[in-house]
């Protein structure tokens, strides 16, 4: 009887996870089309470039708050973004998804977790609340114990005393929505006390470089 049951799990992950890149590749096709449009509706225009550098910064601050929402595949909009509009807007995109995720890292940092909870409700965020109401109440001690009960046992040790490096390839890793996003990682790592301002802005400042930094040389025509 257990089978049947497994199967539909299994459908139910395949469907929402092609919906979440449905979702992911439209975002990025309209950023491209508004990105076309005003190319073509400032043409002529006396400050045209500045109108078309104008829009291109408020999409990529919508691009950089939907980044810092947990369990919302922000960055992965960055990269189809790249793969079609090509390597000018490789810095753009890298400099929108530092700000996204520190944004996130301070919101789990210095908001109160009511207030951090009440937004999430609002998102019907419904996973990121449980954990947040798992947290409310307990010491830095208490929600160090908790997020390291949620790993695998065979690395809660080395995720914890290489936890700069675990950050970096959690920020990275594919599909990491499933477990928060960009945004609900790097909202945990406020919320844990471990990681120090300084420490993950370099952190992330490396982590998310490399892949802009291969599409912008790739379009300068860098060997690399």
């Amino acid at each position: 009887m257990t089978e049947p049951q497994d199967q539909t799990g299994w459908a139910t992950g395949l469907a929402r996870s092609l919906l979440r890149l449905a979702v992911v590749a439209l975002l990025a096709y309209a950023i491209h089309l508004l990105i076309g449009w005003a190319q073509i509706a400032t043409k002529g225009l006396d400050d045209a470039a500045g109108m078309r550098l104008a829009l291109l910064l408020a999409l990529l601050a919508v691009y950089a708050l939907l980044i810092a929402v947990p369990f919302v595949p922000g960055v992965e909009i960055g990269l189809m973004l790249m793969a079609i509009e090509g390597g000018w807007i490789a810095p753009f995109v890298y400099l929108a998804t530092l700000a996204g995720l520190m944004l996130a890292y301070l919101l789990g940092r210095h908001l109160s977790i009511r207030r951090l909870r009440a937004a999430l409700a609002d998102l019907r965020l419904h996973r990121a609340c449980a954990l947040i109401d798992r947290m409310d109440g307990l010491d830095q001690t208490q929600r160090l114990a908790l997020l390291q009960s949620r790993l695998p046992a065979a690395i809660r040790g080395p995720a914890i005393r290489h936890r700069h490096l675990a950050l970096a390839l959690l920020v990275n890793l594919p599909g990491n929505a499933l477990v928060g996003g960009g945004g609900g990682i790097l909202m945990l790592s406020g919320l844990s006390g471990l990681f120090s301002l300084p420490s993950v802005l370099l952190t992330l400042a490396l982590a998310v470089a490399p892949v802009p930094l291969i599409v912008w040389a790739f379009d300068l025509g860098w060997p690399l």
